[in-house]
């Protein structure tokens, strides 16, 4: 990213973890993660990897256990003063993976979509409201006259514009989108990628948009950060990110999607990826290094090397062909 873009969220040494008696699962481990104003950072692992429990944790819903999460510079993990949450829960918002389950089945489109607004008196009377929610109706690409309506009468890829109605009336400046297209046909998706684009270029929004499928990713991110276990693997600009994918997760992510063309894919070779692979011990140290501008890779000493060697040969390469 431009050396001029803002912080907007910052995760330092986070740690996220769930007990059952004296039992303790770490889900998130030493994370260290910057989110910049404005753009749209795609965050893709398996399923269980902790990608959506970093989303939860974000918009405060699962506690930390350790580290600290900063919102514009400000502390908001732990307890914070009742005018600080008032102020998150407007500025950050969710668009959930199932448009069904995330709508209020009794509450028609009106209720649902000025929830927000209602919660926290973001308008002077009714008129006012009216016209909030119906203008954010028509830029989702739903008529006005649906507001009396029921989640029901919808189809999935019209309930998931409602939701995101929901989130975007509020104006806020971070949407965590959790996996939002998931739920939808192939045919619907294209449409609500784009209508999150066109939300981030006309309001400077930023998104969080957690996927496990990395062509859906690499379509709307502006970098990518992989997530394995807990632990971010890689971090890079999108494209750059296809263009040479350098921990072995990423590769085996990369060999799982399919392709176009049926010919390639029957000849393609899917990669199976084990952490035992690394054949890390006790001495090892083992952490994120920035190995070229902007791309960040999770190895020892012995694998940095390795990936720098790769680096350095494909520049050479570039070099030949240029010549």
């Amino acid at each position: 990213m431009s050396k001029e873009q803002k912080v907007l969220v910052s995760f330092k040494d986070v740690k996220v973890s769930f007990k059952r008696g004296i039992q303790e699962r770490v889900v998130i481990e030493g994370l260290d993660l910057d989110i910049f104003e404005g753009e749209i950072l795609g965050l893709v692992g398996e399923s269980g990897s902790g990608k959506t429990t970093i989303g939860r944790t974000l918009i405060r819903i699962v506690p930390v256990a350790g580290g600290e999460i900063l919102y514009r510079g400000e502390r908001i993990s732990g307890k914070i003063s009742r005018a600080k949450q008032r102020e998150l829960k407007t500025k950050v918002q969710m668009i959930f993976q199932d448009p069904s389950a995330s709508l209020n089945e009794r509450s028609n489109v009106d209720y649902i979509i000025s929830e927000g607004l209602r919660a926290f008196k973001l308008y002077e009377n009714d008129e006012e409201r009216i016209k909030k929610i119906t203008d954010m109706m028509e830029k989702v690409g739903l008529p006005p006259e649906y507001l009396k309506r029921y989640p029901h009468e919808f189809s999935g890829g019209q309930r998931q514009r409602i939701g995101i109605a929901r989130a975007m009336v509020m104006k806020p400046e971070l949407v965590i989108a959790d996996e939002p297209i998931s739920a939808l046909d192939v045919s619907i998706r294209a449409q609500v990628l784009n209508l999150l684009k066109d939300f981030r270029d006309e309001y400077n929004l930023t998104i969080l948009f957690i996927a496990h499928d990395l062509s859906v990713v690499r379509y709307i991110s502006d970098r990518i950060v992989v997530i394995n276990n807990g632990k971010i693997v890689e971090i890079a600009d999108a494209n750059r990110l296809f263009e040479m994918p350098l921990h072995p997760y990423t590769q085996a992510l990369l060999t799982a999607v399919p392709l176009p063309d049926p010919q390639i894919e029957r000849k393609k070779k899917v990669r199976i990826y084990h952490p035992l692979q690394h054949g890390y011990t006790k001495d090892d140290v083992v952490k994120l290094h920035e190995i070229e501008p902007g791309h960040f890779v999770r190895a020892n000493d012995k694998e940095l090397e390795t990936y720098k060697k790769r680096l350095e040969s494909e520049r050479k390469g570039g070099s030949k062909n240029e010549k």
